[in-house]
């Protein structure tokens, strides 16, 4: 079973690339960040034409997530529990049943934070504590759990090509990669660090300066494993060619597979 995480940095201008993408790959489930798109303009035709369930949390502008599935989806939620005033569409659980039982997914866009010394970072930070508590209750269920998304962190130096760049933003504060680790810490798996030591596995390069051309990326997209999902873990990796496409997306999907029983 591939499951898989893609910021489309919006469905309408991408779909060409994400149909092409999912006849390639083949994935089971997806998981779209940054739709940027109401809930009833997300283009469903293509993606049903191709044998996909839709579930759609969308938001007019920007923000907005969106899981595809080719079983159903069942026990679809929206927004993550935890502080009622949040309306940012960034957070979107579903239940698939699969032989022997079923797998959670949870589609998550966490905010960006920038500038730090903003309500934008409290917002973050008061997130991901949200987001922490969240996976603290659903691993009592002791099932098969992916956080899937970009979750706008770059967890250690290894994730960035530059890290002395990043050592003032958001995504790379102490208190950031801090909070990430008390999710991690819960009994979560980093699924890409767990079946690879390679360098420069990176998932998104800025438009500006030259950053793809220069390979100047970081690793801020990530699939994240409660010990019943670790335990199915056969693979994992990054589609880094759909970033040189003509208007990419500037994030490009990451993925894992999941030996499920027969």
């Amino acid at each position: 079973m591939r499951i898989a995480t893609w910021n489309v940095n919006s469905v309408r201008l991408r779909t060409e690339h994400a149909v092409a993408w999912l006849k390639e790959a083949q994935p089971d489930v997806v998981c779209l960040q940054e739709i940027k798109c109401q809930t009833e303009q997300f283009p469903r035709e293509p993606f049903e034409a191709l044998g996909y369930n839709v579930a759609v949390h969308g938001q007019k502008g920007f923000n907005g997530v969106a899981v595809l599935s080719k079983r159903p989806l069942e026990d679809v939620t929206n927004g993550l529990a935890g502080d009622d005033s949040d309306v940012q569409a960034r957070f979107i659980e579903a239940v698939v049943s699969v032989p022997g039982g079923v797998v959670r997914v949870c589609c998550i866009y966490l905010p960006n934070g920038n500038p730090p010394q903003t309500e934008k970072y409290d917002y973050k930070l008061g997130f991901m504590a949200r987001l922490k508590a969240f996976t603290e209750s659903r691993l009592k269920l002791e099932e098969p759990l992916i956080l899937a998304g970009d979750f706008n962190v770059i967890p250690d130096a290894r994730d960035a090509a530059d890290p002395a760049a990043w050592v003032e933003d958001a995504l790379y504060l102490p208190r950031t990669r801090a909070a990430f680790r008390e999710i991690i810490n819960l009994g979560m798996t980093d699924a890409l660090r767990a079946t690879s030591d390679a360098e420069r596995l990176f998932t998104f390069w800025d438009y500006q300066a030259g950053a793809w051309q220069r390979d100047f990326g970081i690793r801020i997209d990530h699939l994240l494993l409660s010990p019943q999902a670790a335990d199915r873990l056969i693979g994992a990796g990054i589609d880094k060619h759909l970033r040189a496409l003509e208007r990419p997306s500037d994030h490009v999907p990451a993925w894992i597979d999941l030996k499920m029983a027969a």
